[in-house]
């Protein structure tokens, strides 16, 4: 029913596929428009308009390794890299 189609981004005026499955799925959704941005430009609008997390640096309480979390650590509390933190939450939930 749909076939690809070949848009040309408003923004960088590089030519994209607006592919079958994308229509579809627009389609699905009740969208009207056909989209006027390629991927690329999309994701950079998208990541312009978020604001940057100031991330911090730790030492993982669990393994000692580096862990960035977005909040300043102190003290009082341990902190934990990502693949430690997912594997007290999954033993937790297995509980």
């Amino acid at each position: 029913m749909y076939e690809d189609k070949t848009l040309k981004c408003k923004e960088c005026g590089q030519e994209f596929v607006f592919t079958a499955g994308e229509q579809e799925f627009y389609a699905e959704k009740g969208f009207q428009n056909e989209p006027q941005r390629c991927k690329a430009c999309r994701d950079a609008r998208k990541n312009a308009a978020r604001e940057q997390r100031e991330m911090f640096t730790a030492v993982c309480a669990n393994c000692g390794g580096e862990a960035k979390v977005p909040f300043q650590p102190t003290n009082d509390r341990p902190v934990y890299c990502s693949e430690c933190f997912a594997a007290m939450k999954q033993q937790q939930a297995a509980e």
